[in-house]
């Protein structure tokens, strides 16, 4: 007898994935009857097939409204079956999806007009909290906690991150105004060699100039720019001292493995909304991010060297 069938639909960016993390395994938990598939952007498709929770995951390249083949595909994709539909996308393209449905006997858990199941007001919940809550509504466990085994376990971890300090100096190209400045990670990279502590830059090859601008300041700083998958990522986060960054997503990846981690904010982030979770994890904010002080960032990372 075939399984009930369940969509969660979660595009990315990679932070918002990893902050779904506990909401994936507890949906996973509380529905071990039902075959689980995660709609998701190109991108990240293979590193999600990877993790435990879904038994298939299906590539939305998201097209524009005017590509009418991918629009017929996705609509066909959307009548064809769900017992229920976990919207944790919530954006103006996913409540578009919600149109395509012809079946009332399908379940919608989300925010669009005419959803069986609308999501209570999310005003200053975490977004964690928010995709734990929608799984709860669709009967999932929202107590449970997600392991980073299966990512930790990868061919590629190779990276040793003992006792490092880990920077994450980059952040999406389309928000600059995220980027504490290179200056400021420099000084902090000096700091920390002053306490004799080694220290680790990573990021994407998008972020070479940034590394580089750091580097130019504090040459002393490992380079590992463009040399680390999210496997290596992990391994070098879980045995770092600590990792400081922008509101970008190794950022997000670090506070779950429970590395005490600072993220520097500035006006484009609402930390009631998108503060990393994790059992150390904080952050420090200004409206503009530039103001946010050498001392300041020192402050906040020492509150989060005590055991949780």
């Amino acid at each position: 007898m075939n399984k009930p069938r369940i969509l969660v639909i979660k595009h990315g960016a990679l932070g918002d994935l990893v902050q779904g993390f506990d909401a994936f395994a507890g949906l996973r938990a509380g529905r071990l009857d039902f075959h689980i598939t995660l709609l998701t952007s190109p991108a990240f498709s293979a590193f999600c097939r990877r993790a435990p929770w879904f038994d298939e995951v299906v590539e939305d390249p998201r097209a524009s409204v005017i590509n009418l083949p991918q629009l017929f595909r996705m609509r066909r994709f959307l009548q064809s079956g769900w017992e229920m539909v976990v919207d944790l996308q919530c954006s103006r393209r996913t409540t578009r999806y919600h149109q395509f449905l012809t079946s009332s006997a399908t379940r919608w858990f989300g925010t669009a007009a005419g959803a069986s199941d609308p999501y209570p007001d999310f005003t200053g919940v975490n977004n964690a909290d928010r995709m734990k809550v929608a799984i709860a509504m669709a009967g999932g466990d929202a107590d449970t906690r997600a392991s980073l085994d299966w990512l930790a376990s990868g061919d590629d971890a190779g990276h040793d991150g003992r006792d490092a300090v880990i920077l994450v100096p980059g952040c999406s190209i389309a928000k600059p105004s995220k980027r504490w400045p290179a200056a400021c990670y420099a000084a902090l990279a000096n700091s920390f060699f002053n306490d004799g502590r080694r220290v680790v830059i990573v990021g994407t090859a998008a972020d070479r100039d940034v590394a580089d601008a750091v580097m130019r300041d504090a040459p002393d700083c490992l380079d590992l720019v463009g040399q680390t998958s999210l496997d290596a990522l992990v391994n070098l986060f879980s045995s770092a001292h600590a990792v400081i960054g922008n509101d970008t997503g190794p950022v997000f990846l670090a506070a779950k493995t429970g590395v005490p981690t600072l993220m520097v904010m500035g006006g484009d982030t609402d930390p009631s909304m998108s503060a990393p979770v994790g059992a150390r994890a904080g952050w420090v904010r200004q409206d503009d991010v530039a103001n946010v002080t050498l001392q300041q960032a020192i402050d906040a990372l020492a509150t989060l060297q005590v055991d949780a």
